[in-house]
């Protein structure tokens, strides 16, 4: 199946600041993507953290005790 079925969906509740994303919308491929790297999806973080484009489980953690 070719692309993602709910992308106009998933882009009006997608947070990810990161402008050249090739991700953006497509939920499946993002959390694939960010676990393989042990990072978190910026969809997790607060708008202030999300924008620092570190998606660390150490700043996922750090920045939910906030």
């Amino acid at each position: 199946m070719p692309g993602c079925p709910n992308l106009k969906k998933n882009l009006k509740n997608c947070s990810c600041s990161y402008a050249s994303c090739g991700r953006k919308g497509m939920c499946c491929e993002c959390v694939d993507y960010h676990r393989r790297n042990m990072q978190i999806p910026g969809c997790f973080f607060s708008p202030a953290a999300e924008k620092t484009y570190d998606r660390s489980v150490e700043k996922f953690i750090n920045t939910s005790k906030e």
